[in-house]
């Protein structure tokens, strides 16, 4: 049953991805060099959101926070993510948007999937030589988070409640996306359709 309930729910994901316009590598390139912030917005209503609606969860119990998977912090993971937002700027999608073009019909995304693909295949092959170099060894604490949450099994970086502080940033991501204008510059508001 829980693989049916994850597949609707991608699905569903999916298709508000779509809908919003984030499998168009247009409207990307757009938000990315700061033209139109549409998408942006939409973004952060979306973190603020959830992070209000998780961690208010958690305070009333309705939350377990068992089941909260706090990544380690290590040296790859910000190589990482510069390899993942220059790949993002180029292409037009991330992993998760690159897979909805795709479902789409978009073939350039297609050749995305595929690429992220044999990336992915490359560093398992090469993971030995990226763990002897000490990218991925543990660093501040390892599995830290910036407050503490009461139950969680991970150590905070200050000693303020995670879980106010997660509502807190949630409700700052909200303000700041209904603060932000539509567009930066003047550009036609029309979208090229998908391919």
């Amino acid at each position: 049953m829980s693989i049916i309930l994850a597949i609707l729910i991608g699905l569903a994901f999916g298709i508000v991805l779509d809908r919003i316009g984030a499998s168009n590598p247009t409207w990307i390139g757009r938000m990315l060099s700061l033209k139109n912030l549409h998408l942006m917005k939409t973004i952060l209503l979306a973190i603020g959101t959830g992070s209000v609606l998780m961690f208010a969860g958690q305070m009333l119990g309705l939350v377990e926070v068992g089941h909260m998977s706090v990544k380690t912090a290590y040296a790859g993971v910000f190589l990482g993510g510069l390899l993942l937002g220059a790949g993002w700027a180029l292409s037009g999608y991330c992993p998760g948007t690159g897979v909805v073009a795709a479902a789409s019909g978009r073939r350039d995304a297609l050749f995305f999937v595929a690429g992220g693909l044999l990336g992915a295949a490359a560093y398992m092959v090469t993971y030995p030589a990226w763990k002897a170099s000490g990218l991925l060894d543990a660093i501040a604490g390892g599995k830290v988070t910036l407050g503490t949450v009461p139950g969680a099994r991970y150590d905070g970086l200050s000693a303020l409640p995670g879980d106010v502080l997660g509502i807190v940033l949630g409700l700052i991501f909200i303000a700041v996306a209904f603060a932000l204008p539509e567009r930066l510059s003047r550009e036609p508001a029309a979208m090229q359709p998908a391919e």
